[in-house]
This record gives C-alpha cells, structure tokens and sequence, in this order.
C-alpha cells in the first residue's frame, strides 16, 4: 500500500471519529472542511502572492465563515464576488467593504438596490465590458447623485494564428477598444472607473503535471507559457494607452493557479484566489505549487447489492464544465474505490467497487472530493468545521442562510 493510500485511510479513520464523537448523528451527506489544512492554504496563497494582495473568490467557497476566515489572513484583502445580490449581501452583513462583482449583470432588481444606497454603491465595483451594462444601471435610475463604481473585464485569452485560446468573456481585447469604452465611463454622469480585471483561465485553472498524461501536460505548460508573455506584454500596451487617459485604482489578475505569473506582471496591483483553499480534485496536479485538500463530504453505505459493491446514498453533485469523468466526484477515503462506468455518481445512490467495498457495511460513510470548490456547498445548508481531531462548528451556507445565488 502507497503512502497515499495510507495517508487517505487515516483520514477517513480520522473523519469518521470526528462525526461519530458530534455526539447526535449528523444528516447525510455531511459536508467537512478542514481549517488546519485552509489556513495552511491561505498561508501558501500569501506566500506565492509575493506581497501582492489577494482577493478572495467567493464563488468557490459560498460558505460566509470561511470568507471570513480567509479575509482574517494577512495578505487577502477584498472580494470577488459572482453576483451583484452577493455582493449586496456580504456588504450588508459587514463581511467585506470592498467587493467587486466578477462578472457583468442585468439582474434588475439587485441594480436597484444598488443605486439606492450610497453606501453599498461606494462599497462595489460592477463589471463591464460594454456600453449596454452603463445602460442597464442608467434605465433604472432618476439621478446620478449616487455615483456607480465600474471594471472593465478585458479579454485575457491568448491568440495564435487567429484562434482563441482560454474563457469567453469579455469582447475586449484591443488597447484602442479598452480605451474607447473608458473614455465612455469618464463621459457618462454618475459612474467612476475603478479599475480593470484580466483573468488568464487558460493560466490559473488548467492542470499542467497530470500522470499518466505527460505529453498533454507539457502542451499546456508551453500554452501557459506563451498565455503568460502574451498578456504581459498585451497589458502593458493597454497600461500605456490608457495612462494619458485615467488613473486606474487596480488592475486584477489571476487565480489560484496563476499566482506566481500574475503577481510578477508589474502592472498587476491584486491578485484573485478561492479554488487553492479548499482544492477541489480538479486543482490536484499543477506544477506550481503542492496545495492540501481542506474539503470533503460523506456519503453513507446503504446497501450491498454484491460482496463486491457498496451502494452510498446520493452522490450525484457532478461539477459545472464539460460533461467528462473529470467532473465526477472522486470518492477518496478509503483509498481504492471506485464509481462504476454504467451509473457513475446518482442523484440517489452511487454504487462503489474496489478492494475497500467488500470490508464496508451499511451506515459506514464514505468520504468524497469535489470537482470543483464551492459548487458542492449549493447542495447543502451546513458544513462543519474540522481542526485536527474534532468538529469545532457547525456554520450555515448560503443556503443556509436561504439565499440562492
């Protein structure tokens, strides 16, 4: 047996005896996050930063004391927000006072919130990357005496021999075309231009040392490469161009797994991170850095359909992407089990084989690894919080809180 394997069996012992000593059994699934290994996360976030602050991105943690928690860390400061009504909300429950939205929005009803209150509108940032998001803002306004703060999302992908590689956000990517559309804000009554966000997905959330995959790994190695001269050098132009034009209060950049080519671009000012502090499956082979698992749920065992199949209740949280294995969960303590190919990861049950299945009964749980961080928090309304060998607290999700973001 592996050290791996070794190392993921006393989690699973350690986990298992930390639900058990709750006391009251706790509803299934039961959603852990280890805060020894998020802060250690936090602190190696810091630390590969580089100096440069981070901005903590809540859609990959959507759990309201563990965006404190990361906040309270040296060296993260603001939020990233994915929506406007979050971004309202942690404003109005004094979690943050700096919050920039990450993408643009035309929920109307949050628009109207915002121009309402002076206070959250000097506490956040829209972004845009069109005229038609100044309009939205505009439409439901009578006067621009509460001045709305914008940042313009600039396209950060990279571009060879005419094809496009990375998201598909923002139609921006020319100097002439930023300037142009920051000129607009500075003309256009009732906005202040905060600053500019480039986010190289292609760079921060592709995984680049995968086994068993060594040719496709050293092809996004040199993608991200390029990706990264690339954009310094489109950065600076558009620093250039837009410097006889405006100030910009930040230029955002980056992800969890970009830290260190983002924070050396000396245009950069802050740095945007979430995904390292929880690493979801999907941040478990990057070259850069050796990031710690924090966060795992527990399924239990219902049924034994054979000797060599143990069948878990529910399972079925499948990660947003491409519909490809990588989405599944990873079901991780004990080691060796495995989802079958026919039923994968159910809404109801999910069948399990390997070694381990044939020594587990029923009302044994089972721990999993989430694809992607975050995401698995929408399926539950509390998650307990793991310091070495005991549950400190148990804290409320968004939902719940009862939001739905």
């Amino acid at each position: 047996m592996g050290t791996d394997s070794i190392s993921r069996n006393r989690l699973a012992a350690r986990l298992d005896a930390a639900v058990r000593e709750h006391g009251e059994p706790l509803p299934a699934p039961v959603f852990v996050v280890d805060v020894d290994a998020f802060d250690a996360n936090a602190a190696d976030l810091v630390k590969r930063a580089a100096g440069k602050p981070i901005r903590v991105a809540s859609k990959s943690l959507r759990v309201p004391a563990l965006i404190r928690r990361a906040l309270s860390h040296e060296g993260f400061r603001g939020v990233l927000s994915y929506t406007l009504a979050e971004a309202l909300w942690l404003e109005e429950q004094d979690i943050c006072d700096d919050l920039v939205v990450a993408y643009p929005t035309v929920d109307r009803a949050a628009l109207a919130r915002l121009v309402a209150s002076p206070r959250a509108a000097s506490r956040i940032t829209l972004m845009i990357d069109d005229v038609v998001h100044l309009d939205a803002v505009d439409a439901l306004r009578a006067s621009t005496a509460v001045p709305v703060r914008v940042a313009i999302d600039i396209d950060a992908g990279l571009v060879v021999g005419g094809r496009h590689v990375g998201p598909k956000r923002s139609s921006l990517y020319d100097p002439s075309e930023v300037v142009a559309l920051a000129r607009t804000v500075l003309d256009r009554p009732g906005f202040h231009l905060a600053g500019v966000m480039t986010y190289e997905g292609q760079v921060a959330g592709v995984p680049d040392a995968v086994p068993h995959q060594r040719a496709r790994s050293m092809v996004v190695r040199r993608v991200k490469d390029a990706s990264v001269a690339q954009l310094r050098a489109r950065r600076a132009a558009i620093a250039e161009a837009l410097r006889p034009v405006t100030e910009i209060g930040f230029w955002n950049a980056g992800g969890s797994g970009s830290l260190e080519s983002s924070t050396s671009d000396p245009v950069v000012t802050e740095l945007s991170a979430g995904s390292g502090l929880l690493v979801p499956t999907l941040f478990d082979h990057y070259q850069a850095f050796d990031p710690r698992p924090a966060s795992y749920f527990g399924l239990p065992v219902t049924r034994r359909p054979s000797p060599e199949i143990a069948t878990v209740h529910g399972g079925g949280m499948i990660a947003s992407g491409p519909g490809s294995a990588d989405r599944l969960p990873v079901p991780w303590a004990p080691a060796g089990l495995h989802v079958t190919g026919l039923e994968g990861a159910g809404e109801v049950q999910t069948p399990l084989t390997g070694h381990p299945a044939a020594l587990l009964r029923v009302g044994d749980l089972v721990w999993f690894r989430h694809a992607k961080s975050g995401e698995p928090f929408e399926h539950t309304t509390t998650v307990h919080l793991l310091s070495g060998e005991r549950l400190l607290e148990s804290v409320r999700t968004y939902r719940g809180h009862g939001l739905a973001f």
